[in-house]
């Protein structure tokens, strides 16, 4: 699928220490749009600069997330497609 090859292409440009600390939201079970509201709701209390990991189940999350950071102007630095779930990480924009 076309939203394969995008995310392997995002996991590949990934730098960050998984030592730094991450806010996480689990988004399991939850269907579009609330994976990405909780995400946007998280990122409102950040502050510039600090990152985002998110849990989803939703198929079309990887797609969602994609635009919402286009759109919001925050970097999705990874995509990870794992058996049953995929996780995000997103670094909070300074424009924001």
């Amino acid at each position: 699928m076309m939203w394969q090859r995008n995310i392997s292409a995002l996991s590949e440009k990934a730098n960050y220490q998984m030592d730094d600390e991450i806010t996480l939201v689990d988004a399991s079970g939850l269907k579009c749009p609330l994976p990405v509201l909780k995400a946007r709701k998280a990122l409102q209390s950040l502050t510039d600069g600090d990152k985002l990991r998110v849990i989803s189940t939703d198929p079309a999350s990887p797609l969602d997330f994609k635009h919402f950071c286009n759109s919001k102007g925050h970097s999705l630095i990874s995509v990870e497609e794992k058996e049953e779930s995929f996780e995000f990480v997103i670094v909070k924009s300074c424009s924001q």
